[in-house]
């Protein structure tokens, strides 16, 4: 058995960035950005109008002046003329500041008669300068996950495409002669495969695209057969057929293909008999059946590599501190990871795990708002010490 760390060591050494490719910035949600974008112009364009008003020169704007409004400026429509002294031009939010103006008085600061203004207040100049958000050529750094705030901004820099990592594409393998798809009538020794179905929903979150094999059954015939369906998928994910008494089966049908194993078996629990390798050009994991199990370890290796493959950089789970809403006994030679609830807390958040453990036990992991990590050998501790935890 390997470390935790040493295990995802191994799967990030075989998850290279895949290629790039170009998609309309409307297309580009959550895609990850491989290279930098360039602002094609400044934003503001131009000095711009932060309130509606009237723009006036800084000079003429004092309490109690009169000033003669000669025109209007909208967003998109601009004053065309210079305005000399004693003029004002009525002003809405986001105009071009007219030629010789520098101030806008707001508009509830004015009264009006006719084309005459007198002006009761005057504040600050509610004025954008050019460039006050960003100038022409600033860049948007790369590589990152676009988010809503990241297609505004490009979008403000006037940025139609960008270039986003290829999405990984994952092919999903059930395996066991005791499982059925849900919604069939599963036979009186059988269960209805779930993992796949929370793995899929994982890997998709993360940006791949994932295609949903047949379900693999414990003989060597078929499990070549839904490997011949996995081809060109740049990762393999088996579920089930990695613990002992089912491993050589599955060990089999992937050595005759050429798979090069990096590991098999982690000092954790749950996910114990996890493995991992390379499969001609493929990423293969190859996690337990248990569903616990198998959706943590998704959590600590899939997802991580997913995110390596389109190029990330920090791709490792981040643990955030907690206190611990109840005690912990002294834990093994295995590194822990606890289902718990996490609710808010000061400090810190408090994390509280569930009184079982057993890895085959979902309905904990659907309640559970952090896993409560234990180093090997780690201390007893008593409610209220601190912890690391990982948020779901």
């Amino acid at each position: 058995m390997i470390p935790v760390e040493e295990a995802l060591e191994r799967v990030l050494a075989l998850s290279s960035p895949l290629g790039s490719e170009q998609v309309a910035l409307a297309q580009a949600a959550g895609r990850v950005m491989t290279a930098p974008a360039v602002a094609a112009r400044a934003q503001p364009p131009f000095p711009a109008s932060a309130m509606d008003g009237y723009a006036m020169a800084a000079s003429e704007a004092r309490p109690g002046a009169r000033l003669y409004v000669v025109g209007m400026a909208r967003a998109g429509e601009r004053f065309g003329a210079a305005v000399g002294p004693g003029a004002a031009v009525r002003i809405f939010t986001g105009a071009p500041m007219p030629e010789g103006t520098d101030h806008v008085v707001i508009q509830e600061d004015v009264d009006r008669a006719g084309d005459t203004i007198t002006l009761r207040e005057v504040g600050p100049a509610n004025v954008r300068p050019a460039g006050a958000d960003f100038a022409a050529g600033s860049r948007l750094e790369a590589p990152r996950r676009l988010r809503p705030v990241d297609l505004a901004l490009l979008a403000a820099m006037n940025v139609g495409e960008v270039t986003v990592a290829r999405r990984p594409e994952v092919a999903l393998i059930a395996t066991g002669d005791e499982l059925v798809m849900p919604g069939t009538a599963p036979g009186p020794d059988q269960i209805v495969a779930s993992n796949i179905f929370g793995l899929k929903a994982m890997a998709e979150a993360e940006g791949a695209t994932v295609r949903l094999l047949p379900i693999a059954r414990d003989r060597a015939k078929s499990l070549d057969t839904v490997l011949d369906l996995a081809e060109g998928a740049d990762v393999i994910v088996t579920i089930g057929g990695a613990s002992v008494g089912e491993h050589d089966l599955v060990a089999g049908a992937l050595g005759a293909r050429g798979f090069a194993p990096a590991f098999w078996k982690i000092a954790m629990r749950p996910g114990k008999p996890l493995m991992a390798g390379q499969l001609g050009g493929a990423l293969m994991l190859g996690l337990p059946g248990n569903p616990v199990s198998a959706i943590v370890c998704g959590h600590l290796f899939l997802l991580p590599a997913l995110r390596a493959l389109q190029g990330l950089t920090e791709v490792a789970p981040q643990p955030v501190p907690a206190r611990l809403g109840r005690a912990v006994v002294e834990n093994g030679p295995r590194a822990h990871y606890m289902r718990a609830t996490l609710r808010p807390g000061r400090p810190l958040p408090v994390a509280t795990p569930f009184d079982s453990q057993d890895s085959a036990i979902l309905s904990l992991l659907a309640e559970a708002g952090a896993l409560v990590i234990r180093p090997p050998r780690a201390p007893a501790l008593p409610e209220g010490a601190e912890v690391e935890v990982l948020p779901l």
